[in-house]
């Protein structure tokens, strides 16, 4: 911060305010910034939690979809289940850093837009296949556009918020997914519950339909709603590009020269200077051992079943409190992790450590509503692990230059989301109903997350001590 005194001329007399924040020629007020905050939050926010519970429910809903009776028409083994989420986590995670080589350079509004429409499309699709191949095909069509959507809206909201600003509304904005889970199994319920046969259908086809068409309708909504960078946007005025602009500058953040005058890294450069930096790879391998725990959704439904949960339909009703306990404690971690910005990793750490407990005693204990209260306990800590790991991925690297810290960013939700593809192999269906190995595997992931996040700590510690 330049000065916090500046002075303004008003009916030709000049006067001070200890008010107003002054960075270069251009001061604001407290309610000035305030009222650009709210409005980003009103247009970004909403908006793009409503994407992610869209974007979870379309990704997920393979689990609900195979006990409704996918496996048994399509004929698939359990290798052949696992083989379809994998499929789906190739083009997700390598997908997305490359995609945010393409967002810097773009309309974030236009870009996400139509990322949503074609996943849609292909959603809807997989709702007529016939053959295991073209599961396949689809599930990769899915995941390749799915994956520019997360490391995007990170890197989007690294660029309009100050670091302590970013962990709550990152929470907030993950915790879609949680609700998405939630919210994916009422509607997998309802549907496949409700629609069974309709017109000739399968209640699981019509699943993939009609999320895949709710997808498209708020694609089209979305494109007009979203902003896109502080200096672009089309829905602000002048003034409020200006405050947005030197605020995030005032707290130190890189808004680098693609918002003003056109120059860029080259997508090599920003790559090399990502990788050569030792905090991207600290984030993305606590996020990546952390994220192994993240394929257990889609063995929500299979491990409710096989805990006693043997109708399907009540099956996916019963993952509900798992997603919505942990919506309220991700959601609520995020809060206090804003008043400790410097600390949020070890804050991280004590959670995977927490989960990979809680994993341990799922191993030893059999009983069914014992073993369900656990995963609920677990859910809690996996999903405020990643929830907090994507703040402190955007406010880590926010002294990068925005290429950079596109390519930053998104790195940690790559490996994180490529542990999904050992991991699709944990829960095979042979296992049932303990599923030990995949716990174990878990439970060691979990706790090497837990180690390398208080590791990353410390070092961030020192680096902003040397620093000082």
């Amino acid at each position: 911060m330049e000065s916090t005194l500046t002075t303004k001329t008003e009916g030709g007399q000049q006067y001070h305010s200890q008010d107003e924040t002054c960075v270069g020629d251009i001061s604001w007020t407290p309610e000035e910034e305030r009222k650009v905050v709210r409005k980003v939050d009103l247009r970004l926010i909403p908006t793009v939690w409503l994407m992610f519970v869209i974007s979870w429910m379309d990704r997920s809903n393979l689990g609900n979809a195979k006990i409704a009776g996918l496996n048994a028409d399509l004929h698939l083994s359990s290798t052949d289940y696992s083989l379809a989420i994998i499929t789906f986590y190739f083009g997700y995670a390598f997908c997305g850093p490359l995609s945010n080589l393409i967002i810097t350079r773009v309309r974030p509004s236009i870009y996400f837009a139509g990322l949503m429409v074609v996943w849609g499309i292909a959603t809807c699709c997989m709702g007529a296949v016939k053959t295991f191949p073209q599961l396949l095909v689809l599930r990769i069509i899915v995941g390749i556009f799915e994956g520019g959507l997360t490391p995007g809206v990170y890197f989007v909201i690294s660029s309009w918020y100050v670091p302590a600003e970013q962990a709550k509304r990152a929470a907030f904005v993950l915790s879609a997914v949680l609700l998405g889970g939630a919210f994916g199994g009422i509607i997998a319920g309802a549907v496949t519950g409700g629609l069974e046969g309709r017109y000739g259908i399968r209640g699981w086809r019509w699943l993939f339909i009609v999320e895949g068409i709710i997808t498209i309708i708020w694609a089209m909504i979305a494109g007009f709603i979203l902003p896109d960078f502080p200096a672009t946007c089309r829905h602000f005025t002048p003034e409020e590009k200006r405050i947005a602009t030197s605020r995030l500058r005032n707290c130190g953040t890189n808004i680098g020269d693609n918002q003003s005058d056109g120059l860029r890294l080259g997508k090599v450069q920003s790559i090399k200077l990502a990788l050569s930096d030792w905090r991207t790879w600290g984030v993305a391998g606590g996020i990546g051992l952390c994220g192994c725990a993240t394929v257990l959704p889609y063995f929500y439904p299979t491990l409710v079943n096989g805990l006693g949960y043997k109708e399907h339909v009540t099956a996916q009703y019963m993952t509900v409190p798992i997603w919505a306990v942990a919506f309220v404690c991700a959601l609520s971690s995020g809060f206090i992790a804003d008043r400790i910005p410097n600390h949020r990793a070890a804050f991280i750490a004590g959670w995977s450590g927490f989960a990979a407990i809680i994993s341990i005693v799922v191993c030893v204990v059999e009983e069914y509503k014992a073993r369900y209260i656990l995963l609920i306990f677990q859910g809690c800590g996996v999903w405020t692990c990643i929830s907090l790991g994507v703040a402190v991925a955007t406010t880590t690297f926010q002294d990068m230059r925005p290429e950079v810290r596109a390519i930053s960013v998104s790195l940690p939700q790559a490996v994180g989301n490529a542990a999904n593809i050992y991991g699709a192999y944990l829960f095979p269906q042979e296992h049932a109903p303990r599923y030990l190995a995949g716990f174990v595997v878990i439970t060691v992931t979990l706790a090497a997350g837990s180690l390398l996040f208080a590791l990353v700590d410390l070092g961030l510690s020192r680096r902003r001590k040397v620093l000082a």
